[in-house]
């Protein structure tokens, strides 16, 4: 077995998959209305987006009763602040709840989180 992908849903495929290759630099590999994939540098496992009409945007932190998120990407970096601001400017929110000092918690347009991390 191999894993190829991580697939996220989004109330626009197209949209939010715009929004990480502007982010990670990624090309992309299959473009269709409802599904859009881009392939990650080397063999590693690439990213897929597919449209969902019933999307929840989900909740961060989680709150009872709300959307809870239910995966997360880590993203390595090598500067903290710089990657923050570039993720900002390629369409991210910085989250208000921080639960860590050496990790910064963003929210991609249709609300999922994302950890940007200098890796020890």
């Amino acid at each position: 077995m191999t894993l190829t992908a991580t697939v996220l849903d989004a109330p626009d495929a197209r949209a939010l998959a715009a929004f990480y290759q502007r982010l990670l630099g990624w090309e992309v590999g299959t473009d269709e209305q409802h599904w859009v994939t881009l392939r990650a540098p080397g063999a590693g496992a690439g990213l897929s987006f597919q449209t969902e009409s019933a999307y929840v945007r989900p909740a961060w932190p989680a709150r009872p009763g709300e959307q809870l998120m239910l995966a997360h990407l880590d993203i390595a970096v090598d500067d903290l602040d710089a990657a923050c601001s570039h993720a900002v400017a390629a369409g991210a929110v910085v989250a208000e709840h921080q639960p860590q000092d050496d990790v910064r918690v963003c929210l991609d347009p249709a609300g999922h989180p994302f950890c940007l991390y200098v890796p020890l």
